[in-house]
C-alpha cells in the first residue's frame, strides 16, 4: 500500500485540514498519516481559535514518521508561524522527502487568517524551494507573486514568475471570480490549464486542502504531476457533485462519494 503524510491543522468540525486529507487519502486508497501544527476550534461559519503545536512537538512528530512508515508523498496545508516552517524544512532535507505539495494556507474559506505576517517569508526561502508542486488560490498567488492578478494572462504571469522564484511547479487555482474552475500548471515554463466542470454548490469548506491532498496521494501512486492534477480535479467534481449539505455555514464537501462498501449500506 501506498503512503501518504498530511502535515497540516486539525479541523474540529471535519471539513478541512487534516481530517480532510485523510479522508481523501484513504479514498483514493493511500495510508493516510498526520503531524498536526496547530489545532483549530472552527466549524462551517468560522475559525473561534487556535492552539499551535510546539516546533519540538511538531519535530518528534515528523521523527516519528519518517522513522517507521517512510511517506510515498507529503501534503503540507496550515503553517501558523515561522519556527514551524523552519521545522518542516529542516525534517523534509533531514529525511530526503519526496513528492512534497503545498497548500499554502494563509485564510480561511471563513475569511480568517490562518499564518502570521513572520511565517511568508521562511515559507518562501526555506520551504516552497523544496516542494514539488506549490497550490496558491489567486489572493495567495498575489502574496507570493508580488502581483496583482485580474486576468488569464495575469495568471500566466504570475505562475511562471512563481516558479522561477521558488523552483517548483505551480498550480494557480481559478475561482474568487477570476476563471472559475480553471487552473493554471506552470511547470518548467511550460503553461498546461485544467478546465474545471463549474458546479453550483455553495459548500466548498475544504477544497484546497482536498485538492491538494488527492494530488499528494496520486503521486504517491507513481502518477506524473500533470496527470495527477487532472484526476485530482475530477474528484474535487465528484465530491462537490455529491451536493453535500452540513452546517450552517460554507460546509464541507462528501469526501467518500465514490466509496462503496457493505458496510456503509448497513450502517444507515
Amino acid at each position: 500500500m501506498r503512503t501518504a503524510l498530511s502535515i497540516a491543522g486539525s479541523d474540529c468540525s471535519g471539513g478541512a485540514g487534516i481530517q480532510a486529507d485523510i479522508k481523501t487519502m484513504s479514498a483514493h486508497g493511500v495510508y493516510a498519516m498526520s503531524a498536526i501544527t496547530a489545532l483549530t476550534a472552527q466549524n462551517t461559519m468560522g475559525v473561534i481559535s487556535i492552539l499551535e503545536a510546539t516546533p519540538d512537538f511538531l519535530a518528534d512528530q515528523l521523527d516519528a514518521v519518517f522513522t517507521d512508515i517512510f511517506p510515498d508523498a507529503i501534503k503540507i496545508g496550515m503553517m501558523a508561524n515561522a519556527a514551524l516552517i523552519r521545522v518542516i524544512a529542516r525534517k523534509l532535507k533531514q529525511y530526503h522527502a519526496k513528492h512534497i505539495v503545498v497548500d499554502p494556507v494563509m485564510v480561511a474559506t471563513s475569511g480568517s487568517k490562518l499564518m502570521q505576517d513572520d511565517a511568508l517569508d521562511t515559507l518562501k526561502r526555506e520551504l516552497l524551494p523544496l516542494a514539488e508542486l506549490v497550490t496558491p488560490n489567486i489572493p495567495e498567488a498575489e502574496v507570493l507573486s508580488g502581483m496583482r492578478i485580474t486576468s488569464a494572462e495575469d495568471m500566466v504571469t504570475a505562475a511562471k514568475h512563481m516558479e522561477k522564484t521558488f523552483s517548483c511547479a505551480v498550480l494557480l487555482k481559478g475561482g474568487h471570480d477570476l476563471n472559475n474552475a480553471n487552473d493554471l500548471l506552470c511547470r518548467n515554463g511550460e503553461i498546461q490549464w485544467f478546465r474545471g466542470r463549474r458546479i453550483n454548490n455553495p459548500n466548498t469548506h475544504g477544497t484546497g486542502c482536498t485538492l491538494s491532498s488527492a494530488i499528494a496521494s496520486n503521486l504517491s501512486c507513481g502518477m506524473e504531476l500533470s496527470s495527477a492534477v487532472k484526476r485530482a480535479k475530477a474528484y474535487i467534481s465528484g465530491a462537490l457533485g455529491a451536493m453535500l449539505d452540513l452546517g450552517k455555514g460554507s460546509g464541507p464537501m462528501n469526501h467518500l462519494f465514490d466509496l462503496k462498501s457493505e458496510y456503509i449500506g448497513k450502517a444507515r
